[in-house]
C-alpha cells in the first residue's frame, strides 16, 4: 500500500474524523530514534480537532531532533524565511484556542514569541508504546504533552499529539524530513 498517497489524498479532502485519522495512523509502521534526527518541516493533518489551523496561523515550520536528549519541538519560520525556535513551556496547550480567531491569535503569538525564544532543546524522544505499537515519541520537557511517530515512508511521518486528559481526540501533522544545510537560523 501506498501511505504516502493515502495521506495526501486524505489531507486534499480537508477535515477527516478522528477516527479516520487513528485509523490510517494505526496502519502505519513504526519508526526508531535514529530515524527521527534532523529537521522535520511540518504540515497539519486536520481531524476535527480544536487545535486545527493553528499552527499554520503562526508560521509553523516544524520540529528538530538533535540526539535523543535534545530536541526542538517548535520550530517558527520568519517571513524572511529564517527559523527560530521557542519555549513551548508558557504556552499554554490546554486552552481552549477554536474560541479565538486565528487572526488574534497570530497577533499575540506575533509578540510573545520573541520573548519565549530559545536555543534549548524542551524536549527529549524515547521509545514508548502508544495504541499498541512501540514507536519513537517526543516527550515535552514542561508540559504533560507526547508526540508519537509513525512512519508514512522513508522521509515522512504522521504525528499525534496526546494531551494528558484528552486521550479520546489527537491533534494530528505530518512531518517531512529537510536538508538542514539549506535552512538558515535566526539567532
Amino acid at each position: 500500500m501506498d501511505h504516502r498517497h493515502t495521506l495526501y489524498e486524505m489531507r486534499k479532502k480537508g477535515n477527516i474524523s478522528q477516527t479516520a485519522a487513528f485509523d490510517f495512523f494505526d496502519q502505519l509502521d513504526s519508526v526508531d530514534i535514529d530515524f527521527m534526527i534532523g529537521l522535520w518541516r511540518g504540515r497539519e493533518f486536520k481531524s476535527n480537532h480544536p487545535m486545527d489551523g493553528l499552527l499554520e496561523s503562526v508560521n509553523w515550520y516544524g520540529k528538530e531532533f538533535i540526539d535523543a536528549e535534545t530536541v526542538h519541538p517548535l520550530v517558527f519560520q520568519k517571513e524572511d524565511g529564517e527559523l527560530y525556535k521557542i519555549n513551548p513551556g508558557p504556552l499554554p496547550l490546554h486552552f481552549p484556542f477554536e474560541k479565538i480567531p486565528k487572526s488574534l491569535l497570530k497577533s499575540l503569538f506575533t509578540f510573545a514569541a520573541p520573548l519565549i525564544r530559545t536555543n534549548k532543546g524542551k524536549a527529549r524522544l524515547r521509545m514508548l508504546e502508544y495504541r499498541g505499537v512501540v514507536s519513537a515519541t517526543m516527550i515535552y520537557d514542561q508540559h504533560s504533552v507526547y508526540d508519537t511517530f509513525r512512519r508514512v515512508d522513508q522521509n515522512t511521518v504522521l504525528g499525534v499529539m496526546d494531551l494528558k486528559g484528552k486521550t479520546d481526540q489527537g491533534y494530528f501533522f505530518i512531518l517531512e524530513r529537510t536538508k538542514s544545510n539549506q535552512i538558515k537560523y535566526s539567532t
